[in-house]
């Protein structure tokens, strides 16, 4: 089987984090997260932006996602400008094998789902000033997750997109029933 990968992005508050750690209960052992804030944030402890440092880490990791898993998820934010570089390693790496989405979702829907969160709040005018609406990367297509859908919903889409081009993997239909 060739390895797969999952791209989860859009802007702070939308639920790419809640929905990738349940796609990864979903898949296969062997299923790599990388979660973009966990790299940034947590273990190399560095500014989003362009040329971040987090960059050449990200790409080492979708290498060894590639290369030692059946399934890679990346999610974060991943400004589709900033992290241009980063999705063109991915082409190369997965070719046709990239499960792309977007979360399309109004600012103001991010605003009450980050509210809800247990976690500390950013507070509205931070999260104004990270917003990047339509940030889509453009030479990757990715499907749009609208604020209409539900976890549930998102959910569903992915396992089923994964499933229509994976049929002959038995540990995948498993952790589908």
């Amino acid at each position: 089987m060739k390895p797969k990968l999952i791209i989860l992005r859009g802007n702070s508050g939308s639920g790419k984090t809640t929905l990738a750690k349940k796609i990864h209960e979903l898949l296969p052992r062997n299923t790599l997260l990388i979660p973009q804030d966990t790299v940034r944030r947590e273990m190399l402890n560095v500014k989003d932006g362009e040329n971040t440092l987090a960059l050449p880490l990200l790409e080492n990791l979708l290498r060894y996602g590639h290369d030692h898993c059946s399934y890679t998820i990346l999610e974060g934010i991943l400004n589709a400008k900033w992290y241009s570089e980063l999705f063109k390693e991915a082409q190369q790496l997965f070719s046709n094998q990239i499960y792309a989405y977007y979360f399309d979702i109004p600012f103001e829907e991010t605003m009450r789902r980050h509210e809800e969160r247990h976690e500390g709040s950013f507070g509205e005018e931070k999260m104004r000033s990270w917003w990047n609406a339509k940030d889509y990367i453009g030479f990757i297509s990715e499907r749009a997750f609208t604020s209409q859908m539900s976890l549930d919903d998102e959910i569903s889409i992915i396992m089923d997109d994964v499933k229509k081009r994976t049929n002959n993997d038995p540990r995948l239909h498993k952790s589908l029933t």
